[in-house]
């Protein structure tokens, strides 16, 4: 049967269950919302580790409630992971629904609200929202109102969708056609650093054919998108060392060699002017786009024009290349430098080091060692003596310029194919749900540890968002807009119901 045969059954099929589901979050809307107005409440930083806890218990506990086999995975030292299995009598598939309940750290005085006391607002506070009381039972909500919160567009909005997923579902009395895994992680916020090793200890447990990661925004272009990988990362910090000591700028000011200035030489030196990374080698592992990729770049909704006007640029690096073309690249960004003191802080003085942290976005085929390696070899290149520790004097007066290299953990990109048929059924059954036809995105440009999925547990990974585009994750006011939640309970509906895989009873 061809694939689009497929797809056309698979909606045919989708349609009672989702109509369904759809009657239901619409009577439930005001309790769904109190419902994860309660989830929100929880403290969730990451590291916060009673109230980690709290967030992993409760989650269990719900999972236990809709009659899932719920339990939490431990380890010494790392975040519990609330892992649950549903079985579904008959099926032949298994879905994992992976999701994280952690957030990013806050900072309540540049909240219109507390970041833990959920506030419904009328619409975004830039667009003058004004805070309103959470609606009775039976009132009629606008999906263009927003719920401020910490989390909750990242990432709790997902869990919460499922949950009303399966309660939708159990009241319409339809019948779940996969067996489903639910992973919800607590330390995604800190880089998952325990992951791989959770991954590991319960690789059986985790057998799964799919994995679905709920995370990250609608496209810019505020449609809803499927996207099938995510960057890597990886990075180091960078320092520069002038004389042992500071120095006075007018005794020394000419003679003593300027750190601040040998850094930005040095950072310059690494990109030229259209924003390409001059770093020998740096390009040369990415792994081609397939056919079906270029053409799914190609159908992208344009953004450039939209976002330029939004964010204050008259130009983008790249040479004009679209946004979305752009994702599909290495990248070298400069997080920040630090030398000195600037403006009514500055001294009179010629620092004695410079600092910068350098951040590196992956594609499929680098390897993220080998990447700071290219980047390591243009710093000598640049006639500096790279240390890993701070030089002593003897350093200091046989190299004439000393650099500090400091390695930071990362990891590798990953990209599923979308030619794969599982895949194909989960984009029909998405803009099913959706309505209309979804942005189809070969690479999110953040990053995701998809990697320890598609190869440590060797299984294609699938980002299904649901949090609108301007939701603010990891800064103040995080917000999420009303019509992605109930997006999202339809969508993990649909893919709930997927039919049974052709060929199969």
């Amino acid at each position: 049967m061809c694939w689009m045969c497929v797809l056309f059954l698979s909606a045919i099929a989708l349609q009672p269950a989702l109509e369904a589901v759809r009657a239901y979050r619409e009577k439930h809307a005001a309790q769904l919302l109190r419902q994860f107005v309660e989830l929100l409440r929880i403290p969730n930083v990451s590291g916060d580790t009673d109230n980690i806890r709290r967030n992993a218990e409760a989650l269990r506990d719900a999972l236990a409630q809709r009659g899932v086999d719920a339990r939490l995975l431990e380890l010494e030292g790392a975040a519990p992971l609330v892992f649950g299995e549903l079985k579904a009598p008959g099926a032949t598939r298994t879905l994992g629904v992976y999701a994280h309940y952690d957030g990013q750290p806050v900072s309540p005085d540049e909240w219109a609200q507390s970041p833990w006391a959920p506030t419904l607002y009328t619409a975004t506070i830039e667009a003058g929202g004004k805070p309103r009381a959470l609606p009775a039972e039976g009132e009629t909500l606008d999906p263009e109102w927003r719920l401020y919160a910490r989390s909750a567009a990242d990432d709790k909005a997902p869990i919460l969708a499922a949950l009303a997923a399966l309660d939708a579902l159990r009241d319409a009395g339809a019948a779940l056609t996969s067996h489903v895994k639910f992973l919800f992680e607590g330390e995604e916020e800190a880089g998952s650093p325990h992951l791989k090793q959770y991954l590991e200890a319960n690789r059986a447990l985790l057998d799964v054919d799919v994995w679905i990661f709920c995370d990250g925004p609608a496209h810019q272009s505020g449609r809803n998108q499927l996207v099938f990988g995510a960057r890597g990362i990886a990075g180091l910090d960078l320092t520069v060392y002038g004389a042992k000591r500071s120095l006075h700028s007018g005794h020394y000011g000419g003679w003593a060699p300027n750190p601040a200035l040998l850094l930005s030489n040095l950072l310059a030196s690494m990109k030229d002017e259209r924003g390409g990374v001059k770093v020998q080698r740096f390009y040369d592992s990415c792994t081609p786009l397939t056919p079906t990729e270029r053409a799914a770049l190609a159908a992208m909704p344009p953004i450039d024009d939209d976002l330029k006007r939004e964010l204050g640029l008259l130009y983008s690096e790249g040479g004009g290349a679209p946004y979305a073309e752009r994702m599909m690249a290495p990248t070298l960004n400069i997080l920040g430098i630090s030398c000195g003191a600037v403006g009514q802080a500055a001294r009179n003085v010629i620092p004695d080091t410079a600092r910068a942290t350098i951040d590196l976005r992956l594609v499929p085929g680098n390897d993220p060692d080998d990447l700071l390696d290219y980047v390591e070899s243009h710093v000598r290149t640049r006639g500096f003596f790279i240390v890993r520790a701070e030089p002593d004097l003897m350093i200091r007066r046989v190299q004439a310029r000393i650099a500090k290299v400091t390695r930071r953990a990362g990891y590798p990109a990953a990209r599923t194919s979308m030619d794969l048929p599982i895949v194909r059924e989960i984009i029909a059954a998405a803009e099913q749900a959706n309505g209309s036809p979804l942005v189809l995105n070969p690479t999110l440009g953040g990053s995701l540890p998809l990697h320890l999925f598609t190869e440590q547990l060797g299984k294609p990974v699938v980002i299904a968002p649901i949090a609108n585009h301007d939701n603010n994750q990891h800064a103040a006011n995080e917000n999420l807009r009303l019509g992605a939640l109930w997006y999202g309970i339809d969508l993990i509906a649909a893919l709930l119901t997927l039919p049974a895989e052709p060929g199969r009873p």
